[in-house]
């Protein structure tokens, strides 16, 4: 089982990151950043989450070919909640549905679980950017 490496107050840093998609998917990915340098996502149709480090995530970033297109901060009144989402998700795979219960599916639960509202209202990243 994959816990979390983060303490509930990592999740005072809260943003969504969105990136550019790969080949054939103009939607970007989205991915989570919390704490001082942590990233978690979720990529590939049946998957276990995926978590990585600052430096982890500029080797992403460029082994991908990929570029930042926008960080969101997200306000988390439940910290707590959030945590226990992650904790949650990390120990089971993720059933990736494309545009449905995709990446941003994924960022949206954990922080709708710290009581924030921000969604994404068409799951296609790089096209919007996460409402409050």
């Amino acid at each position: 089982m994959i816990v979390c490496p983060l303490d509930v107050s990592d999740f005072r840093h809260t943003c969504a990151v969105i990136v550019s998609g790969d080949k054939g998917n103009p939607c970007g990915h989205a991915l989570l950043h919390l704490g001082d340098a942590w990233y978690f996502h979720v990529a590939g149709f049946y998957k276990l989450p995926k978590y990585m480090h600052e430096d982890g995530y500029r080797r992403y970033m460029r082994e991908n070919n990929k570029r930042e297109i926008r960080r969101r901060p997200i306000r988390l009144p439940n910290p707590r909640g959030a945590h226990e989402k992650l904790d949650e998700l990390l120990a089971k795979k993720w059933l990736w549905g494309i545009v449905v219960n995709n990446c941003t599916s994924f960022v949206e639960e954990i922080v709708q679980a710290g009581g924030s509202n921000a969604y994404q209202m068409f799951n296609c990243p790089s096209a919007e950017p996460f409402a409050p």
